[in-house]
């Protein structure tokens, strides 16, 4: 085996390095108590999610003291539906109490989102607040055991949702799920925050700063951890195969592209180059083993051993690495097989990014983003 042979099997072992610590939420060591607990739902043109959400809120194992939909000015049947589940609850004297407000006009200086979740505290009760994306779909243990991990451990806790698809393009989202959890450590105590889903005290989110501290950040979940770290509070994330789940952008191709670029270039400041680094040796070798099969049977230049039967075992070996690295990640299947699809739309949103962070902006949801810091 040359240098080359060498190198690849040290890039494929280095990915099950970084994919071995994966924590999921345990089960809750005693009972929980919800009555002290705010569930806060931002929302902007959430027809098609929010009714999952807000159902699979009342099949919890405990009830919260109130749940808040805070419609962000949106442009659909958002609000409509929120109000029309904050009624029906009302008069059935279900247990799940449904609250609908909608903030102030979006001032200079803040993002929609962390505008509306600043509102929606100030207008909550609970001595614990959990925030949850309106793409959610939680299963009924789920609150009772974010819960527990936060009593547990305090501070911040969040958790990354199972990616669930549908539609074939969904498949393409293959790497940006997988490298988002492999770049970071994960765990208590982690200093790394997920937006969808986040559980804190009311009295560590004040001493935070809360989302005044983050007015701006279009990424708001990782300026947060950064502000829980430095008032002394630790930061703790988990994965939610089998707890919590969410079927992201489900408005087409474009809105993935779009959705996926933000992120990209908005967090490009945030990584852990120690992470990243490892990450990116690995992604060297997975970019090798896409290239290599289709050159060794198309004829296209190719560094190395051009024997079909080495380059296929090259290529089988990082599929089977996909297909059970991202068991736990999302419902990724037949796209693992034919992975230099996926790799091919990593980098040209990678490069649509690294343009967009050129011109200093990014357009999400009707409105216009800063991809730089203020």
């Amino acid at each position: 085996m040359g240098w080359l042979g060498v190198s690849l099997v040290v890039r494929w072992l280095l990915g099950w390095g970084l994919a071995l610590r994966l924590p999921e939420l345990p089960a809750p060591a005693q009972a929980v108590e919800g009555r002290r607990v705010s569930v806060l739902i931002p929302a902007r043109n959430e027809e098609a999610t929010l009714p999952h959400l807000l159902t699979a809120l009342a099949a919890q194992t405990i009830t919260p003291l109130e749940v808040i939909v805070v419609d962000d000015h949106s442009s659909d049947g958002t609000a409509a539906i929120a109000r029309q589940a904050a009624l029906a609850a009302g008069e059935a004297q279900g247990p799940l109490p449904i609250r609908v407000l909608q903030p102030p006009p979006l001032p200079a200086g803040w993002c929609g989102k962390t505008w509306a979740l600043h509102h929606g505290v100030l207008a909550s009760r609970g001595a614990v607040l959990v925030f949850l994306d309106a793409d959610t779909e939680p299963e009924p243990a789920f609150l009772e055991r974010l819960l527990d991990r936060h009593r547990e451990l305090g501070g911040l806790v969040s958790v990354q949702p199972y990616h669930r698809t549908e539609r074939p393009y969904e498949q393409l989202s293959l790497l940006f799920n997988l490298v988002g959890l492999m770049a970071v450590p994960l765990g208590a105590g982690c200093g790394v925050a997920f937006g969808p889903a986040l559980a804190c005290s009311r009295a560590d989110y004040d001493r935070a700063g809360g989302h005044a501290a983050v007015a701006g950040k279009v990424v708001e979940d990782w300026f947060l951890a950064h502000c829980f770290e430095a008032a002394g509070l630790p930061v703790s994330a988990f994965i939610g195969a089998g707890q919590i789940a969410y079927r992201m952008y489900p408005g087409g191709l474009g809105e993935m592209v779009i959705g996926f670029d933000k992120n990209f270039a908005t967090a490009a400041g945030e990584v852990r180059w120690p992470w990243m680094l490892a990450v990116l040796l690995w992604l060297s070798g997975l970019f090798w083993a896409a290239w290599c099969l289709p050159a060794a049977l198309l004829g296209w230049p190719l560094v190395g051993d051009r024997s079909l039967l080495v380059n296929g075992l090259v290529y089988a070996a990082f599929a089977l690495q996909l297909l059970v690295l991202t068991h736990r990640v999302g419902r990724f299947r037949w796209i693992n097989l034919l992975f230099p699809i996926p790799v091919l739309f990593f980098l040209g949103v990678f490069v649509l990014a690294i343009l967009n962070l050129e011109r200093g902006r990014v357009h999400w949801k009707g409105r216009v983003f800063s991809t730089r810091s203020p």
